[in-house]
């Protein structure tokens, strides 16, 4: 064997032990804690800012060569190449070492949709910052508000799978976990025409048996990589608009995914947020180029 080829052997012994000691128990709660996440179950994100509970826990990825279910975007429009892969810590890198831009971050937004004036205002946001996002949905609020699914897929961006009801996917058997998934699957393909390709559970926390689901359904399975913390906050709170934007900053590195909320303080915050990202050098990956078959 060559020395080469022993020291690769060595590094993918060294990451399957790492990976194998991670747990889905939140991290250390040294970060402020959390509340309610806006959602209809009121459980909890996690207490880490970081990262989701199941971050560096293997992400799934469909294996190369399946069918995968068309991709979510604006309808008809020429999607652009694929660039970026996510790591197993739900970073968005890129595929080959070939010039392609490394300092990017991804936006997604959970939970919703809910509102008609935040939803405008978040897209006229992005489209000012010419950003595009991928909006994890929950069914429930889909089947409330069908028009608003059409705006956000019709102004060019992706919609994401975050289950039906807004459970807590990991303590629910399998054939539970499968309806919740598959419903969202069937009810946005039903709506826009096209299913997604991502899939988040709530508060992170799919388990063993979210990521089965989401082989299942060729559905890429991410959390988040860099946590906003909005759901953690109160209307009556104070400084909430910089609080977002220091827990993003604060966390910030290439690849960072992340996680904000259909809430009206983060709706309030998120152009200064991206215009802060943007005099740090960063840009915003297209949801469109992010290959989901490709396996780390």
């Amino acid at each position: 064997m060559s020395k080469k080829a022993a020291a690769v052997l060595l590094a993918s012994s060294l990451l399957l032990g790492a990976c194998a000691s991670v747990t889905e128990s939140p991290a250390p709660a040294d970060p402020p804690s959390a509340g309610n996440e806006a959602g209809k179950s009121g459980a909890t994100e996690p207490t880490s800012p970081s990262s989701g509970t199941d971050a560096a826990a293997g992400s799934e990825a469909p294996a190369e060569g399946k069918d995968k279910p068309a991709e979510t975007g604006s309808g008809g429009d020429e999607q652009p190449p694929k660039l970026y892969r996510m790591d197993s810590a739900y970073n968005i890198v890129p595929i080959k070492e070939d010039g392609t831009e490394k300092k990017v971050v991804l936006l997604t937004f959970d939970d919703g949709p809910k509102d008609q004036a935040m939803v405008d205002s978040l897209l006229d946001t992005l489209d000012k910052h010419k950003a595009k996002a991928i909006f994890f949905v929950n069914g429930y609020r889909v089947k409330e508000h069908p028009e608003l699914l059409k705006q956000i897929f019709e102004r060019g961006h992706m919609i994401g799978n975050h289950s039906y009801d807004h459970i807590i996917l990991k303590n629910e058997p399998i054939a539970k976990v499968r309806k919740q998934v598959k419903d969202v699957q069937e009810l946005v393909k039903d709506t826009i025409g096209t299913a997604p390709v991502f899939f988040r559970p709530p508060n992170g926390a799919g388990g063993d048996v979210g990521h089965q689901v989401a082989k299942e359904e060729d559905l890429l399975y991410m959390t988040w990589s860099n946590g906003s913390l909005d759901w953690t906050m109160k209307k009556s709170d104070p400084n909430k608009k910089q609080a977002i934007i220091k827990n993003v900053m604060d966390q910030l590195h290439p690849g960072s995914n992340i996680l904000m909320h259909e809430l009206p303080w983060t709706v309030e915050t998120l152009d200064e947020l991206l215009t802060k990202l943007e005099q740090k050098g960063y840009s915003f990956v297209d949801p469109h180029s992010i290959d989901t078959g490709v396996i780390e």
